[in-house]
């Protein structure tokens, strides 16, 4: 990377779980397994060879997914510094995220049935800014509450000096 480069940080960066992933693959089979199903009815029953285009446009979607979820789960890390959490995800279209303890006004921990299911939890920062709020999915429970508690108290603490 250039040295002028904004995601080239030398940080000691944390992965979320690669079961998040897998968590997402199945939230995406639930709908496209279905939907091929249902595509592929028409040109089974009619037998009409055009028809096989449908259910050839969504198994090319699954596969998609299958190599886009997994790479997109690993591009997913955070970093906590003295006065300010980092967020980055994205491995084309990068994105890095600066959320400052002093802005933050509380911290959420969700996690759906899905989630606790794949054994991963979320957790969403909610700031001064409605616009600003961060989250990172696919955090082990254990580690979603400890970042919540440790945020939380870092957060109070920036308020408390202002």
């Amino acid at each position: 990377m250039a040295p002028d480069d904004p995601f080239a940080l030398d940080l000691a960066w944390t992965h979320v779980s690669p079961r998040l992933a897998a968590a997402r693959l199945t939230v995406a089979a639930c709908w496209l397994v279905p939907l091929a199903v249902v595509v592929a009815l028409p040109a089974l029953l009619s037998g009409v060879a055009g028809l096989w285009a449908l259910p050839a446009v969504v198994v090319l979607l699954m596969a998609w997914l299958l190599w886009l979820v997994p790479r997109q789960a690993r591009a997913l890390m955070y970093a906590e510094r003295e006065d300010d959490l980092l967020i980055r995800r994205g491995i084309m279209f990068r994105s890095l995220v600066v959320v400052p303890y002093g802005r933050m006004q509380f911290v959420d921990v969700k996690a759906g049935p899905i989630d606790r299911a794949f054994g991963i939890a979320g957790v969403q920062l909610h700031t001064a800014s409605p616009s600003s709020d961060a989250s990172i999915a696919g955090l082990p429970p254990a580690e979603a509450a400890r970042l919540r508690e440790r945020l939380a108290s870092r957060g109070e603490a920036r308020l408390a000096g202002l």
